[in-house]
């Protein structure tokens, strides 16, 4: 296929992240597969991103996470220069045939407000839309910027405006999927993880809270706001607790640690994060929002670790319940699903990840989407009579 596609993944990590990182995680798991189909990749990212592409292009040396915890007036500019990168590339090469967004907000403010000259746009939605309502009830991209989501849910709880501009959902992919199947199975231990960034909405607040009144060992795998392990966050001084993230872990989380029951031990990655999903007796998903993507749900199946989880968001989309994993609308009931996962195959978990969720899946999916966005932009519109 002779295709160029701008991917931009944003200014804030690189590509792959050196640990926790949705959305790079994702472009890192999606870029080889274009490739691989032939599709010419220049990724918009940092400096020090590593992922093999055609062409990196960048404003920043490294990404700006750390930034976040900022004040809005000190961090606000700084999507800002990526964007306007991005958009100098845009102005000044004819070879881009699609930009596949990936920047929250920015992102597709930016892109949908420069004119019918530039490329056609793929923006995919990683978030919850309930935000940015004043951006997202008032999208007008033209015949030239389209949405994605990343579950059907999440699209069906999006503003009439967004909806008018989609082109359908994408569910997310794991490289673990591939061969999934096949994998020999991993001897479970007694413990259960909740892996991702703690924040109120993933709740491992209630998964600690299970954990102390049910009897099960819990694991906590992730990052508190930009601190990626205990020693760093201990090691803070008191401005770290303006980040919303630390305030609920020190206020919500933190009384029910205890270093024995639960633990936190911090961003897991690579082998590591794979050795520990797949030895837990179940992947534990607390919500309290609408969860619009799941990486840690297909991650989870891939290795053979059944979900339990609150039926929210894109979860009944990927489990199957009493199959692959067990769902519940009631918070009390949590606790006593945990106890009773020991009871599904894991085996079915790693077969549902194969069939569904590979990167060849997810790459083929959004070529076809590309498709389409190219062919919505190249066709003249129908002026009233």
């Amino acid at each position: 296929m002779s295709l160029t596609v701008l991917m931009n993944a944003g200014p804030w990590l690189s590509v792959p992240p050196p640990g926790y990182g949705g959305i790079e995680n994702v472009i890192a798991t999606l870029v080889p597969e274009l490739r691989r189909l032939g599709v010419r990749v220049v990724l918009a990212s940092v400096d020090s991103s590593t992922l093999a592409v055609d062409e990196l292009v960048s404003v920043f040396p490294d990404g700006q996470f750390a930034a976040l915890q900022r004040p809005y007036n000190q961090v606000c500019g700084i999507s800002q220069a990526h964007l306007n990168g991005v958009v100098r590339q845009l102005h000044s090469r004819d070879d881009i045939d699609l930009v596949h967004d990936h920047v929250e907000a920015v992102g597709l403010a930016t892109l949908a407000a420069m004119g019918p000259d530039a490329p056609p746009v793929l923006h995919t939605l990683h978030w919850d839309l309930a935000k940015h309502p004043a951006l997202y009830g008032n999208l007008d991209g033209g015949d030239r910027v389209r949405v994605n989501g990343v579950s059907a849910s999440q699209l069906a709880r999006a503003p009439q405006a967004l909806r008018d501009h989609s082109v359908g959902h994408v569910h997310l992919s794991t490289p673990l999927a591939v061969g999934a199947d096949t994998r020999p199975a991993t001897e479970k231990g007694d413990y259960v993880v909740v892996l991702g960034r703690i924040n109120p909405g993933k709740g491992q607040d209630l998964g600690a809270r299970l954990a102390r009144r049910v009897g099960f060992p819990l694991v906590l795998a992730g990052p508190v706001g930009p601190y990626h392990r205990p020693e760093d966050l201990a090691a803070a001084d008191d401005e770290a607790r303006q980040n919303p993230d630390v305030r609920f872990f020190y206020d919500e989380v933190a009384p029910y640690v205890d270093g024995d029951l639960v633990r936190w031990v911090g961003t897991v990655a690579g082998q590591e994060r794979d050795d520990l999903l797949a030895g837990a007796r179940a992947s534990l998903f607390p919500l309290r929002w609408e969860e619009p993507g799941g990486t840690a749900v297909v991650e989870s199946l891939a290795l053979g670790t059944p979900v339990v989880a609150m039926s929210r968001g894109c979860l009944p989309e990927l489990i199957e319940h009493g199959r692959t994993g067990l769902l519940t609308a009631d918070e009390d009931e949590l606790g006593d699903l945990v106890l009773a996962a020991s009871v599904l195959d894991p085996d079915e978990c790693r077969r549902e990840a194969a069939a569904r969720f590979t990167p060849a899946a997810m790459a083929e999916r959004y070529l076809g989407l590309y498709e389409r966005v190219r062919q919505v932009a190249a066709t003249p519109r129908l002026q009233p009579a």
